[in-house]
């Protein structure tokens, strides 16, 4: 079986004292040629890279099941005064008389490090509303793509760090115009992230998040002409994953569950393995939910289906009964989801390939069973025909494992990774309240550094015993 403790993102990347200091080091030692320089040598059409940090990363689609097992902390990060340098990049931020488009781009790429490699909920505390409005400025006025990229990214981090109720609904509004109205795809596609961060993390409630549940999915049915993107698989992706992230919070999804499954099985047949992946996602998260929990005084009449299930060594938890059907044609929806488990075109890329062959095994396993949830390896039994495979196991910084046994766990970790990146570890341990609020408690692992600790111990004990041994008889 393949090894559980492999880096969780295959792309994902932590920061090295280097990069970590760049984006720093710029601000106090450009010059104007190189002001000139940077601005009119780039591209306003292009991804910005992941070294500016501006919110466009580099694995921000959706990841194979078969690589997501390790997210691990970021110990390159340089530590040395960076409240201090917190403090002076917040102050350059709300200078706006005396600042420009490249200096506000700077000051954002350093906020978006440094909230992210740090959790600085106190360090920000009194100044959230100047910061959202400095934030909000950019949004609006739209500079440039860049500027506001980092800015949304920048929002995406302030809401996640200070656990604000108030800021969903200051920001709703410039959003969703962003998500309208922008002329870049860039910004749409940022915007609508940074839309289900803040309907997530500042305070919309439950009609707000049934409301932009619509609007997204509007935007995933309508392959982005409801938003003047057509066919811009960086907004459907976005949405679809932001969609995801949101229906988690939903409790009951009954009367969405039919519309929803067609616009996400009309969105497997994209190009893209981004909107693929996302769409079959939402899909098995949609199954998962049309089965809960068995309540202490509720009288089930068990099936077939139900003994098998009684028998699969990977269920813990209460028993799962079936409420209602999540779509009405499961045997349709199998066929497309089994092509997508096995496509082997040559138009798509080795990389694509594999992980659409591991994300929609995992996601067709729990369309023909909703109690199993995402496995790491699925395999049939030859003789019995039945489904059997190892969990997802996510190891966080060198100590901690999460078991992701369910849908709505991956969901949220695939999203709060997408916010914190390589900082999600340090945010989870210095006790973020997003992050904890939002995932299942940890189990301590014994690694193989306590391993080694251990038999250390032991030998040393051994010997301590050996020694007084030899001594009690040399005495004796």
């Amino acid at each position: 079986m393949p090894d559980l403790r492999r880096q969780v993102f295959e792309s994902g990347k932590t920061i090295s004292r280097k990069a970590a200091s760049r984006e720093g080091s710029r601000r106090t030692s450009r010059t104007a040629s190189a002001q000139n320089s940077h601005q009119s040598s780039r591209n306003a059409s292009r991804h910005p890279s992941d070294e500016e940090d501006s919110g466009n990363l580099s694995d921000e689609t959706a990841l194979s099941i078969g690589s997501l097992d390790d997210l691990t902390d970021n110990p390159e990060v340089d530590n040395n005064n960076w409240t201090q340098e917190l403090g002076d990049v917040i102050e350059d931020i709300l200078d706006r008389k005396r600042s420009s488009v490249l200096s506000r781009e700077e000051c954002y790429a350093a906020f978006c490090r440094l909230l992210k490699c740090h959790y600085a909920e106190e360090h920000i505390r009194n100044r959230v509303n100047d910061l959202l409005a400095a934030f909000y400025r950019s949004v609006k006025f739209e500079s440039s793509v860049r500027e506001t990229t980092l800015a949304l990214r920048a929002l995406e981090l302030l809401v996640i760090t200070a656990f604000d109720n108030s800021i969903y609904e200051n920001v709703e509004p410039i959003l969703t115009r962003s998500i309208r109205d922008s002329t870049s795809t860039l910004v749409k596609a940022a915007a609508v992230h940074c839309l289900g961060a803040c309907t997530l993390f500042g305070g919309a409630g439950e009609d707000g998040i049934l409301d932009q549940m619509t609007f997204l999915l509007d935007i995933a049915a309508s392959d982005g002409q409801s938003i003047d993107a057509a066919d811009d698989p960086t907004c459907v992706s976005a949405a679809l994953q932001e969609w995801g992230a949101l229906a988690v919070e939903v409790e009951d999804l009954e009367g969405e569950s039919e519309e929803a499954i067609q616009i996400f099985m009309d969105q497997l047949n994209s190009n893209e393995s981004s909107v693929q992946i996302a769409a079959g996602e939402n899909i098995a998260l949609l199954y998962e939910k049309s089965y809960t929990p068995q309540e202490d005084d509720e009288d089930v009449e068990e099936n077939e289906d139900d003994s098998e299930n009684e028998n699969l060594s990977e269920r813990q938890g209460p028993k799962l009964i079936k409420r209602y059907d999540a779509y009405h044609d499961t045997h349709e929806l199998g066929q497309q989801l089994q092509s997508l488990a096995t496509v082997h075109s040559k138009r798509i890329s080795k990389r694509d390939k594999k992980s659409l062959h591991s994300n929609f095994a995992s996601i067709m396993t729990t369309v023909e069973n909703p109690r199993r949830g995402p496995m790491y390896n699925t395999a049939i039994d030859q003789d019995t025909h039945r489904h059997y495979g190892s969990k997802l196991t996510v190891k966080i910084g060198r100590q901690g494992v999460m078991n992701i046994d369910r849908w709505w766990k991956w969901i949220r970790l695939n999203s709060l990774r997408r916010i914190l990146q390589g900082g999600f570890a340090v945010h989870y341990y210095q006790g973020n309240r997003a992050v904890l609020d939002s995932l299942p408690v940890m189990v301590r692992q014994d690694t193989p550094a306590d391993r080694g600790a251990a038999k250390k111990t032991a030998k040393s004990r051994n010997s301590r015993r050996w020694a007084v041994h030899e001594q009690s008889d040399e005495d004796y």
